[in-house]
C-alpha cells in the first residue's frame, strides 16, 4: 500500500524528531561531496578518516553530557543502550559473585522493563519502588526499598517518563542508593531528558546513562550508553572490539556523526529552548484544562513538552485515529508499544483501572511546535471528543 504524506500537525515528538537544521546540513555536506568512507576498524587511511569522525563526535556527546570521551560507547539507539546497561551490569555483577538484583518502578520504557525481565529469568530478585498517583519516584522510597530488599546490585530508573514527562530527581536518588550500600550501580534511560532539560553524567553520579539520537533531533538507528570509568558490563552482544568491547560491530558511521552535531544543537541553547517551549506547553495545558480533560503525571517536576490527558468515556485509540483524520498526530502511549490493544503500564501503574487508562492520549511538542498549532488542536477537540464520546458508549452498551 502506498501512502500519500500529507499536511500534518505533529504533536507526537516523543516517538521522533525532524531532523535537526545542522544535522540535515551535515548529512548534505556529506551526500554531495562524494565523500568515500572506510571501515572504522581499518588501518588504512580511509579507516583513519571515519575513525576521526567517529572520535569527533564521541567528545561532542561527552562535552554535551559532561563525562569523558572514555565513557561514551555508541550504539544502534536507546533501547540496545537500555539492554547493554541493565543485562551487561547485571551479568557482570553475577559473574564477579556479587549481589545482582535489581529495583526499577513499573513506569520505566518497555526497552528497560524487557531486558529486566530477561534478568529475572536468569535468577536475579527484581523489586519495584513505589510510586504515587502523579507517577512521582522519591529518594527516600527508594533507600527504602533498598533497606528491606537484600541482594539489589543495580537500580534503573528514567530521567524523564516517555508517556507522563515527569523527571527524577537523580542526584538525591543516587545518593540516596549510596547511603545505603555505595557499591550498588545506578543506571537511568535518559532517552527522553537529553535536550529537554539539563543532563550532567558527571553532576548526578550516575554509573550508566542511555540516549538515543531521533529522539533529539538525530537519525534513527544511533545512540549511545555512558558508562561510568572503571566499570565492567558482559555484553550481551558477541563479535568484534569495536567500542571497547562493550558494543561489537561495525559502527554506524552516519548516525554517529549525526548524533554528535544533534546533541550539540540541542543542548547549546536550552534555556531559550525551553522557554519558548513553556509558553506553546502551558496553552496547551490550559486549553485542554478548560475542555475538561483529565491531566496523569506530576505538574511540576517535569520536562515540559509533554502532557497525557484523557477524557471522560472517550476511547483513546479512538481518539487518536479521529485526529489523525484532522491532521493532527498525538499518540496513545510508547511508539514501539503502537498495535497493542493492552492500555498503557505506565498508567495501570498509576493505579488508574485499565477503562481510564485507555481513555488516555500522548501530545508530546517540540521548541519548534507553534501556538497556532495549538490552537489549531483545541479547536476541532470538542467536536471530535463529542463524537468520539457518543461511538464509545455505543460500543460499551
Amino acid at each position: 500500500m502506498c501512502y500519500t504524506a500529507r499536511l500534518v500537525i505533529n504533536l507526537d515528538h516523543n516517538a521522533t524528531t525532524p531532523l535537526a537544521p545542522p544535522v540535515s546540513a551535515v548529512l548534505g555536506e556529506i551526500a554531495g561531496g562524494g565523500i568515500t568512507w572506510g571501515n572504522p576498524s581499518s588501518v588504512h587511511g580511509l579507516g583513519r578518516m571515519a575513525r576521526a569522525k567517529i572520535e569527533d563526535a564521541r567528545r561532542q556527546v561527552a562535552s554535551a553530557l559532561a563525562c569523558d570521551p572514555l565513557e561514551v560507547v555508541f550504539t544502534s539507539g536507546g533501547t540496545e543502550a537500555d539492554n547493554l546497561a541493565v543485562i551487561g551490569s547485571v551479568r557482570a555483577l553475577a559473574a564477579a559473585g556479587r549481589p545482582c538484583g535489581i529495583l526499577t518502578s513499573p513506569l520505566e520504557h518497555p526497552a528497560v522493563l524487557e531486558a529486566v525481565r530477561a534478568c529475572a529469568q536468569e535468577g536475579g530478585p527484581v523489586v519495584a519502588v513505589p510510586v504515587d498517583p502523579q507517577g512521582r519516584v522519591t529518594a527516600e522510597g527508594v533507600a527504602e526499598t533498598l533497606r528491606r530488599t537484600p541482594g539489589i546490585g543495580l537500580v534503573t530508573l528514567s530521567a524523564a517518563n516517555h508517556e507522563l514527562g515527569n523527571t527524577t530527581a537523580l542526584p538525591e536518588v543516587v545518593q540516596a542508593v549510596k547511603s545505603v550500600q555505595r557499591d550498588i550501580l545506578v543506571h537511568t534511560d535518559a532517552v527522553q531528558a537529553v535536550g529537554k532539560i539539563g543532563v550532567s553524567f558527571r553532576e548526578w553520579g550516575v554509573d550508566l546513562l542511555s540516549l538515543s539520537a531521533h529522539k533529539l533531533g538525530g537519525l534513527p538507528g544511533a545512540g549511545a550508553l555512558l558508562v561510568r570509568k572503571g566499570l565492567r558490563l558482559t555484553s550481551p552482544l558477541k563479535g568484534g572490539q569495536q567500542e571497547r568491547g562493550f558494543r561489537p560491530g561495525t559502527e554506524g558511521l552516519l548516525g554517529i556523526v549525526a548524533l554528535g552535531v544533534a546533541v550539540t544543537e540541542c543542548t547549546v541553547n536550552l534555556h531559550e529552548r525551553g522557554e519558548a517551549l513553556r509558553r506553546v506547553y502551558e496553552d496547551l495545558r490550559a486549553g485542554l484544562t478548560a475542555l475538561g480533560a483529565r491531566i496523569h503525571g506530576d505538574p511540576s517536576a517535569h520536562v515540559g513538552n509533554t502532557l497525557n490527558v484523557a477524557f471522560e468515556g472517550c476511547d483513546g485509540e479512538l481518539l487518536a485515529m479521529n485526529l489523525d483524520l484532522a491532521g493532527i498526530a498525538v499518540s496513545t502511549g510508547a511508539a514501539c508499544s503502537s498495535g497493542s490493544t493492552e492500555p498503557s503500564k505506565v498508567l495501570l501503574g498509576l493505579g488508574l483501572s485499565k477503562r481510564a487508562a485507555s481513555e488516555a492520549i500522548r501530545i508530546s511538542l517540540s521548541p519548534a511546535t507553534r501556538r497556532e498549532e495549538i490552537a489549531a488542536l483545541l479547536g476541532v477537540l470538542p467536536d471530535i471528543v463529542a463524537r468520539v464520546r457518543a461511538t464509545s458508549q455505543e460500543d460499551v452498551r
